[in-house]
C-alpha cells in the first residue's frame, strides 16, 4: 500500500494486523508433516487402490532441530507446537526476547547458527528490505544438507531461482510453501484450464519433494470471523471519527 499517495488523496487506510496466528502456525506444521510423511502422495495412491508403501518413508520430528526465523506471535506458536513433538527449537530474530525463550525452552542464535543446525527451517518474518531474499544462493548453501524449508510468511523471503538450484543439486530434503515469490495473478484463481506462464513455478510443482498450497494458511473460520470483526470495527471508527488521523493506519 502506497501510504503517501493515499494520504495525498485524502484516503483513509485501515488494516487487520492479526486475526489468527493459530491458523498460520497450525498450517505450517501441517505442511511439514504432509511433506515429510508423504501424506499427499499416499492419499492419491490409496484412491487408486494402491496400498504399497514404497517411497513413503519419512522421519520422526521428535529429536530433530527446528529453526525458526522470526519469533512473533506465529513463530512462538510454531515453537510451542514443535516443542510438543519433542523437537529442539532454535530461533533467530533481530529483536530477541530472552525471557520468552528461557521460559519456552527455545535457544536464540545467529542466522548462520540456525541455518547450519536446522533439520527443519520455518520462516515467520515480515517482508522488509532486510528480509527480501533472506534465503538466497549464499544462505541456502549454508543450510544443513537434507534440511526441509517451510514458508508460510511471504514469498519474496526466498529467491526462487536459488531455491530451484538447491533442489536440483539435492542439497535440500524438501520444501513446503504456502506463499510464492510471484504469486500475484496466479494464487486465488482457477488456472486448471489454462497454461501457467511461470516457468519457475511449473518447475517447482514438478519436484516430488515440494509441496505448495495457495496462500491458505490463514483460512479458518476463526480467522475469517476476526477479519470481518476488525474490518467492521475499523469502518465504524472511521464513521464516528474515533481514530487518530495522523497514524494513517487504524
Amino acid at each position: 500500500m502506497d501510504l503517501p499517495a493515499a494520504q495525498a488523496l485524502g484516503l483513509a487506510v485501515t488494516r487487520v494486523p492479526a486475526y489468527s496466528p493459530h491458523a498460520v502456525a497450525e498450517h505450517t506444521v501441517g505442511l511439514l508433516l504432509t511433506l515429510n510423511r508423504k501424506i499427499h502422495r499416499a492419499y492419491n495412491r490409496v484412491r487408486e487402490h494402491n496400498f504399497a508403501l514404497n517411497g513413503l518413508i519419512g522421519f520422526d520430528v521428535h529429536g530433530r532441530t527446528v529453526g525458526l526465523v522470526g519469533t512473533g506471535k506465529i513463530g512462538r506458536l510454531v515453537a510451542k507446537i514443535f516443542l510438543g513433538f519433542g523437537a529442539r527449537v532454535i530461533a533467530h530474530d533481530p529483536r530477541p526476547d530472552p525471557a520468552w525463550a528461557a521460559a519456552a525452552g527455545v535457544t536464540y542464535g545467529t542466522l548462520d547458527e540456525v541455518l547450519g543446525a536446522s533439520d527443519i527451517l520455518s520462516l515467520h518474518t515480515p517482508l522488509t528490505p532486510d528480509t527480501h531474499h533472506l534465503l538466497n544462493a549464499e544462505t541456502l548453501a549454508r543450510l544443513k544438507p537434507g534440511a526441509f524449508i517451510v514458508n508460510t510468511s511471504r514469498g519474496k523471503l526466498i529467491d526462487t531461482t536459488a531455491l530451484l538450484q538447491q533442489l536440483k543439486n539435492g542439497h535440500l530434503g524438501g520444501v513446503a510453501l504456502d506463499v510464492y515469490e510471484e504469486e500475484e495473478g496466479i494464487f486465488f484463481e482457477d488456472h486448471s484450464g489454462t497454461l501457467i506462464r511461470d516457468d519457475e513455478l511449473n518447475l517447482l510443482l514438478s519436484f516430488p519433494n515440494v509441496l505448495v498450497t495457495a496462500h491458505q494458511a490463514f483460512l479458518t473460520r476463526e480467522a475469517l470471523t476476526e477479519i470481518s470483526r476488525v474490518t467492521t470495527e475499523n469502518i465504524r471508527r472511521l464513521d464516528t471519527g474515533d481514530y487518530l488521523p495522523d497514524t494513517r493506519l487504524a
